[in-house]
């Protein structure tokens, strides 16, 4: 089946990724590595950061049930220092690869997200935000995971960007920084690139669309 659309995950592939502010955070506070990831995959259904992307509690409840799980874990962090920690940095060519694929492709944002900050980026600024609008302005839909109940790697919310953008899952490309999102979507039958780098994740999508960037 000949791809029709390219389906993006946000923070990670169109912004650098959070899990770098969190390392930093960490190395700054004296945590381990990948503490707050951590937390975060334990219980991944079910914890305060799940529940809290589906629009499930609020942004006082998840300071105090994300606090509580850090606590038991061993370093306790209140939740709002985590929410603080979300916003990346647009990439530039990222921009300019979305109007690339524009021309001749359905392009959505599919992003598990939270109901803090300025849009849906999460953004800690007005600059920043200006930036996140300018690239979710590029896309024909944009699925957030709190606003839309769902969250990945649910697979009704993959097959729900698929109605939204009227194509079905093996004629979609998608990308995504974590392989637990991308397990579902390739089981549903999309093309899948695991974005490591931004220039990897250019180069692979070039090679995919057959299009040079």
């Amino acid at each position: 089946m000949a791809i029709k659309a390219v389906l993006w995950d946000f923070g990670g592939v169109i912004t650098s990724s959070p899990f770098e502010a969190f390392n930093r955070f960490e190395a700054a506070q004296g945590l381990p590595p990948n503490y707050i990831r951590g937390i975060n995959a334990t219980n991944p259904d079910i914890n305060a950061w799940a529940q809290f992307e589906s629009n499930k509690i609020s942004l006082e409840e998840f300071d105090r049930l994300f606090l509580a799980e850090s606590t038991a874990a061993g370093h306790p962090i209140p939740g709002r220092e985590v929410v603080k920690l979300l916003s990346g940095d647009v990439r530039p060519r990222m921009l300019d690869v979305l109007k690339r694929c524009k021309q001749d492709f359905k392009i959505s944002c599919l992003t598990n997200n939270v109901r803090s900050g300025t849009g849906a980026g999460m953004s800690r600024s007005a600059e920043n935000a200006a930036q996140v609008q300018a690239a979710m302005s590029l896309f024909d839909h944009v699925l957030q995971s709190s606003k839309e109940g769902m969250r990945k790697p649910q697979p009704e919310f993959y097959l729900l960007a698929c109605e939204r953008m009227e194509v079905t899952p093996d004629q979609v490309v998608y990308l995504d920084d974590l392989g637990i999102n991308l397990k579902p979507a390739k089981q549903l039958g999309m093309t899948t690139i695991k974005v490591l780098s931004e220039a990897q994740a250019i180069a692979d999508l070039s090679a995919t669309l057959n299009i040079t960037f």
